[in-house]
């Protein structure tokens, strides 16, 4: 049923397209046919009408003087005569005021031509239609003046019989050419809708899942490429399931890993615990410890002393967990602006110099002028906790070189220094919160395996990176460690936005 209203459908359309076409065309001619009978029959008129005011003017001139109305009334009917015989038409000669002075047909009907007349005695030429017939008014000159006024009767039956012969053609040709078009079209259409129809149904076996393994249609037109779209829509949708199976594989493995993830917090919140405990229970051991001599002064000084490096100890654990849990789970609100990492590197350098002496480490440098969009502090803070770090990992006499350099769009700052270095199973490990590397050493020094991790995500906040560079992977620990930084360069274009 929507095959049949489709082909009807398509050979309406085509039919009126015809109906208009064969409408405008016949419009057009017609107009062209009346515009030129109209044209040849004003020629013919005007030519008539040159013939008729020279014949009278000669034969008033040639005549013995008289007046130009006495001289019209008295050879007026000749003069129509004469017309007559000589254009073939109905003539009637009328006098300056209008009086009707020589008719070639005396005994046919008069017409009215009362407002015709009165505007051709102006001097002006009139139409008047009457019938089958063409009443043309026109003036007549005289010698100085105009005479009177000749009225040419045009029979027009010759071109309104060809004007509706045409007419009946195009109406009995426009008639024909649409019913055979109806019906050809028809049949036409009805192959292009067979093939919606096999185009159809491969779209209802690909809803019902099953998926076809060659074009439905080879054509060379439209429907060939919407038969190619229809396969490779069906090879999409088979290859889009397949991936979603895969998709819900990777799902579950995602939800396994979620697992894990859970099991890495809980011990992560144990560690924090652990981590806790310690400090707190040197700090009960000492204050009970104070209770029990509080008269041993060397004691009590000691027990102070060990207590107020637990507290800081705490202190600072504290802070890098909230710090930790602020970047993780908001974004941080960064001022950036526009730092010179050489002046910046030269002022941390300053602030860790009387510690780096304190360990008999000495630090040098190589800096290039470079400007970074960062936020100052977090940038000082990064600096710090990498300095710091090597310091307090490195040995007696070591040395610690900070470098910086350009690369295309950003800047590049290297920190090695001449430590224990990091064996190779732990540097996957190091930017992980609470790991450290020697536990023993991290709790003489004070570390809590959390400044690394907060090093990392305040430079991924920065758009930048932080790797440890391995020299040398032949040595299961290496001497010493060097950690590249990378920033994105300052430009005048950027903004806050840009950073974040």
């Amino acid at each position: 049923m929507t095959a049949v209203s489709i082909k009807i459908k398509f050979s309406l359309f085509l039919a009126a397209l015809l109906l208009v076409t064969i409408l405008v065309l016949s419009i057009v001619v017609l107009r062209g046919i009346k515009d030129e009978q109209q044209l040849r029959m004003e020629k013919e008129l005007l030519q008539q009408t040159r013939i008729a005011n020279l014949s009278i003017k000669q034969a008033y001139l040639t005549s013995p003087p008289i007046a130009a109305q006495p001289f019209l009334r008295t050879r007026g009917q000749q003069f129509s005569m004469d017309l007559a015989v000589y254009s073939g038409l109905h003539v009637v000669l009328y006098d300056n005021i209008g009086k009707k002075v020589g008719d070639s047909v005396p005994l046919s009907s008069p017409y009215e031509v009362e407002n015709a007349l009165s505007y051709a005695l102006q001097g002006k030429i009139a139409y008047q239609q009457e019938g089958q017939s063409l009443l043309y008014l026109t003036p007549l000159q005289g010698p100085e003046s105009q005479m009177g006024v000749i009225q040419f009767q045009y029979s027009l039956t010759n071109d309104i019989r060809f004007y509706d012969t045409i007419a009946g053609l195009f109406l009995f040709t426009g008639t024909v050419v649409l019913a055979a078009n109806f019906i050809l079209g028809y049949l036409y259409f009805q192959r292009a809708t067979s093939a919606i129809i096999v185009l159809n149904h491969a779209a209802e076996r690909i809803r019902r899942g099953q998926f076809i393994e060659s074009p439905p249609l080879k054509r060379k037109d439209e429907l060939g490429q919407l038969s190619q779209g229809i396969y490779y829509m069906s090879s999409e949708i088979q290859n889009n399931i397949t991936a979603m199976k895969s998709e819900e594989t990777k799902l579950r493995k995602a939800v396994d890993k979620l697992q894990k993830l859970e099991q890495q917090q809980k011990q992560f919140i144990g560690n924090i615990s652990h981590e806790f405990k310690t400090p707190l229970t040197s700090i009960k051991a000492y204050s009970e410890l104070m209770e029990l001599y509080s008269d041993d002064r060397d004691m009590h000084d000691d027990a102070i002393h060990h207590i107020q490096l637990e507290t800081d100890r705490l202190t600072d654990m504290v802070e890098m967990i909230l710090r930790l849990a602020i970047l993780e789970k908001y974004d941080f609100e960064f001022q950036a602006e526009s730092v010179n990492i050489q002046e910046l590197l030269l002022d941390v350098i300053g602030r860790m110099r009387a510690n780096a002496e304190r360990f008999g480490v000495n630090i040098t440098h190589r800096l290039e002028d470079v400007t970074l969009w960062a936020d100052r502090e977090s940038v000082v803070h990064i600096l710090m906790n990498l300095l710091d770090n090597a310091i307090k990992y490195n040995v007696p006499g070591g040395s610690i070189t900070i470098s910086n350099r350009v690369a295309p769009n950003r800047a590049i700052i290297e920190i090695s220094d001449t430590g224990i270095g990091i064996p190779l199973e732990a540097r996957d490990k190091i930017f992980e919160p609470f790991y450290t590397v020697n536990k023993d050493r991290s709790r003489q020094s004070g570390g809590t395996g959390l400044g690394l991790a907060l090093v990392k995500q305040l430079i991924e906040k920065h758009n930048g990176t932080i790797e440890l560079i391995d020299d040398d992977l032949g040595n299961r620990v290496r001497q010493g460690a060097t950690f590249r930084l990378s920033f994105p360069l300052h430009h005048h274009s950027s903004n806050k936005e840009d950073l974040l």
